[in-house]
């Protein structure tokens, strides 16, 4: 178990908060249309974005974003800012534990063909509502569902 996965527990054994990190990758399809990916999660197979727990000297961006390539094997750019935060109960051996986790949009340039967790995860590319549905936690389908990417306004040249 990685270090910081064992702080986070010995945090959440004495009632405190404890906090991941996660990406959402997406792109844009040939309509322009936003897309986003969601994969499988190891264990109970359901729907969730990559995630994971922050990495002792790495910004929760940079963490996001290994993440991202690990379990979904998708690499890109990174947005700054946070695009939003969510909640959930975490399955620990012999308890549950509230996660507070901080999401960043990650705007994939390349799809890996075969990556870190490629035997163990299926991922999928989805229309923000479509994936929405799937996902069981409600603030990460709400924030989903209202996903809206800043894109460049064309200038007019006439």
């Amino acid at each position: 178990m990685a270090a910081t996965k064992k702080k986070a527990v010995r945090k959440a054994k004495k009632g405190e908060r404890i906090r991941q990190v996660a990406a959402i990758p997406f792109r844009l399809n040939a309509r322009g249309d936003i897309e986003v990916m969601l994969v499988t999660s190891r264990t109970t197979r359901r729907f969730i974005v990559p995630k994971g727990w922050p990495m002792k000297g790495k910004s929760g961006r940079k963490a996001a974003t290994i993440e991202a390539q690990e379990e979904a094997g998708v690499l890109g750019k990174t947005l700054s800012e946070p695009a939003g935060t969510y909640s959930y109960w975490k399955r620990l051996a012999n308890r549950f534990v509230r996660v507070d986790v901080i999401v960043y949009l990650l705007e994939v340039t390349e799809e890996l063909a075969d990556w870190q967790e490629a035997q163990s995860r299926q991922r999928a590319w989805l229309p923000p509502a479509d994936a929405a549905l799937l996902i069981d936690e409600p603030d990460l389908s709400t924030l989903v569902n209202t996903l809206t990417i800043a894109q460049p306004v064309p200038v007019d040249t006439a």
